[in-house]
C-alpha cells in the first residue's frame, strides 16, 4: 500500500472504531453497492492447464499447521477465508456474505463484540454444505493447546464463540485487538465434518489430502515433483477458469527459467525469475516480465540461543561486515532496495530513521577485539572457549543466494570467524530445522506483516517461539520485555498515527538488537506466459496465486 493511501489519518479514536475496518491497519473498506457480495455468480467456463513454477516444494496442507509461504499457493487454492485483503488493500467478502463492520452492524463500537453473517450457497468439495460450525471449528482447533497451531496470535481473545444459525456466527473478543480483522483475512476455514473427529488433528489423514471450499479441488501429488489441482464446478465464485492447475516443484531457479522460456512454466512463482536473467527475460518473445517490488525482506538470521550470537558487540560486527550494496549491485542487479527494517518501505508504519548501515571491516574488527573475541592458534576468534564458528544455511539451489553466502564467508573469515556453509533441500530447510530454530544462522526471505497490519507479535513475542513451545515464527528465539509490551499497546490502538508510534520503537530495537541482519527489501522479476489473465501482484499478501481461482488462460 503507498504512502497516499492513509484513510484514518485524521480521524479521532471514536471515528477509527466507528470505521473498524478495523482501519487500524490502514486498510480500506469500501462501501459500493454489491460489495458484500464480493464475487458473481456465474457460468463456469473452466478449460486448458495451467502449470505454476515453485522453487520450494509446498509440504504442509492443513493450512492452519506451522508453514512457510509457499504452501499458501496451495492453500488459497483449495480453501476461503472469511474475507481476504486484495491488491488495493482492501477487505473483500470470500465466505462471509459482508465484512463486518460497525455500520452494518457486525462489529460492536468498542471492538469487542463479533457477528459474522456467512453465505449459503457454498459447499465443501465432498458435497457437505459449509455453515457456521465450521468457522467455530476452525477458530477453537487455532487456540487447542493439543495442535500445532501456527498461530494463536489475536485467536486467543476470541470467547463465547456461538453458532446462532447455519449461516450467522457470534463471538465477543477478550479485549479490542486491531490486527484482527488482518488475521482472520489470512485464516482459512477448514472443515469440521472431515477434521474435527480425528484422534490426532497433527496426523489426521486430511493433512495430507485437504478439502476445502475454494475454487480447485485436491488431486494428486507427487513428493518432489508436483501436484495437481483440477476445477471446483460447484465453487460460489466466478470461477474458476482452469480446468487444471500444476504446481510444479524446480528447486534449481536456473532451470526454473530455463522451463519459463521453453514454455513448460506458464507462471514463475516463488522464487521468480533471478535477476542476472532479467535482461534476456524481458526481451523474451510471448512473455510478461515485470519487476515488482515485494514487501518481503531479505536478511541474515541469527539464532539467539546460540552462544556466540548471545553478545551483541558479535551481532553488530557481523552486520559492519557485510558490504549491501557491493552484494545488490553485483548479485541482484541494483533492484533490490537496502533497508534497516523489517516494514516494507511502501508501509504507512515503516520508520525512515533507522540508523543506516555502514560497511566497515575495521568497525567490526574493533568491536570484536572490544568485547574480548580473541583470534586462537587456527586464526578463528573465541572467548571464554566458546569459538566464533557457526553454519549458514539456505535453501539449496538458489545461485545468487550461495552466492552471498560465499561472499559473507570470506569477509567473515578475514575477520577470523569461522562460517560453513551448509545448504539444505527447500523442505528439509524450511520443515523442522527452521521452524524448531535447529539452525545457527540463515539467509532467509520474509513478509513480517500480517497483510498490511504491523503486528509482528507471530515474529518477535517471546511466547511465539515453536522451539520453546509457542505458537508463530519467532524462530531466532528472541526475547525482549519492551517489545512485548509495545507489541501489546499497539495491538490495542486503532487509529493509525497513535499506533505508528509503538511500531516504529519496536524497529528501532529490532535494528539496535540485530536479532537478525536486514540486508534488502525485494523487488522480485515475476513472469508469465502471454494469454494468462488476472496474475495480479498484491503487496498485502505472501503469495501470487492469492487470486488463483480467477486467473484465465487463452
Amino acid at each position: 500500500m503507498s504512502d497516499t493511501k492513509k484513510p484514518f489519518l485524521n480521524t479521532t479514536r471514536r471515528q477509527a472504531l466507528g470505521l473498524l475496518a478495523l482501519g487500524a491497519s490502514g486498510v480500506v473498506m469500501t462501501g459500493l453497492p454489491g460489495f458484500t457480495r464480493a464475487f458473481a455468480q456465474g457460468a463456469k467456463d473452466a478449460t486448458g492447464q495451467l502449470t505454476v513454477g515453485f522453487s520450494q516444494e509446498p509440504t504442509v496442507f492443513n493450512p492452519h499447521m506451522p508453514h512457510i509461504e509457499v504452501d499458501e499457493g496451495i492453500h488459497f487454492s483449495i480453501f476461503d477465508p472469511l474475507f481476504y485483503v486484495d491488491e488495493k488493500g482492501a477487505f473483500v467478502a470470500a465466505l462471509a456474505a459482508e465484512v463486518p463492520t460497525v455500520e452494518n452492524g457486525g462489529i460492536s463500537a468498542d471492538g469487542l463484540t463479533w457477528k459474522v453473517k456467512l453465505r449459503d450457497d457454498v459447499k465443501w468439495h465432498d458435497g457437505t454444505p459449509f455453515t457456521a460450525e465450521d468457522v467455530k471449528f476452525t477458530l477453537e482447533l487455532l487456540v487447542d493447546p493439543n495442535f500445532r497451531s501456527w498461530r494463536k496470535t489475536g485467536h486467543e481473545y476470541v470467547r463465547e464463540l456461538t453458532v446462532v444459525s447455519p449461516t450467522e456466527i457470534t463471538w465477543k473478543m477478550e479485549k479490542p485487538f486491531a490486527p484482527y480483522p488482518s488475521i482472520l483475512a489470512s485464516t482459512f476455514i477448514t472443515p469440521k465434518h472431515a477434521l474435527g473427529e480425528a484422534a490426532d488433528r497433527n496426523t489426521a489423514p486430511y493433512n495430507n489430502a485437504p478439502i476445502g471450499t475454494g475454487p480447485f479441488k485436491w488431486k494428486e501429488r507427487v513428493a518432489g515433483d508436483y501436484i495437481l489441482l483440477e476445477a471446483n464446478a460447484d465453487y460460489f465464485g466466478d470461477g474458476p477458469h482452469i480446468q487444471t492447475l500444476i504446481y510444479k516443484y524446480v528447486p534449481d531457479l536456473n532451470v526454473m527459467y530455463t522451463q519459463f522460456k521453453t514454455g513448460d512454466i506458464d507462471v514463475v512463482g516463488l522464487q521468480w525469475i533471478t535477476p542476472d536473467h532479467y535482461d534476456e527475460a524481458k526481451g523474451l518473445e510471448g512473455k510478461v516480465v515485470t519487476v515488482v517490488p515485494g514487501s518481503t525482506v531479505e536478511s541474515f538470521t541469527l539464532n539467539m540461543e546460540r552462544p556466540q550470537f548471545k553478545d551483541p558487540k558479535v551481532r553488530q560486527a557481523l552486520y559492519h561486515a557485510i558490504d549491501k550494496q557491493s552484494i545488490i549491485d553485483a548479485l541482484y542487479y541494483g533492484l533490490p532496495t537496502p533497508t534497516e527494517s523489517y516494514v516494507p518501505q511502501q508501509s504507512f508504519y515503516y520508520n525512515p530513521d533507522l540508523p543506516k548501515h555502514e560497511y566497515s571491516m575495521e568497525k567490526a574488527k574493533a568491536l570484536l577485539d572490544e568485547a574480548g573475541w580473541m583470534p586462537g592458534d587456527d586464526g578463528i576468534r573465541a572467548k571464554d572457549g566458546v569459538k566464533l564458528s557457526f553454519t549458514c544455511s539456505t535453501t539449496a539451489g538458489n545461485h545468487i543466494r550461495e552466492q552471498v553466502q560465499q561472499y559473507m564467508q570470506q569477509s567473515f573469515k578475514d575477520l577470523g570467524i569461522d562460517m560453513t556453509i551448509s545448504n539444505l533441500p527447500p523442505a528439509v530447510m524450511w520443515g523442522d530445522y527452521w521452524m524448531l530454530s535447529k539452525f545457527d544462522t540463515v539467509i532467509v526471505g520474509l513478509d513480517f506483516l500480517t497483510g498490511p497490519d504491523p503486528d509482528t507479535s507471530d515474529f518477535f513475542r517471546s511466547t511465539s517461539s515453536p522451539a520453546k513451545g509457542g505458537s508463530g515464527q519467532n524462530t531466532w528465539q528472541f526475547e525482549n520485555k519492551e517489545v512485548d509490551e509495545l507489541l501489546a499497546k499497539g495491538g490495542s490502538l486503532f487509529v493509525p498515527e497513535e499506533r505508528k508510534a509503538a511500531y516504529f520503537k519496536i524497529q528501532e530495537i529490532m535494528r539496535a538488537e540485530l536479532p537478525f541482519l536486514p540486508l534488502f527489501q525485494y523487488a522480485t522479476v515475476r513472469g508469465h506466459r502471454q494469454g494468462v489473465e488476472n496474475v495480479v501482484f498484491n503487496i498485502n499478501t505472501r503469495i501470487d496465486t492469492w487470486n488463483v481461482g480467477s486467473w484465465k488462460v487463452s
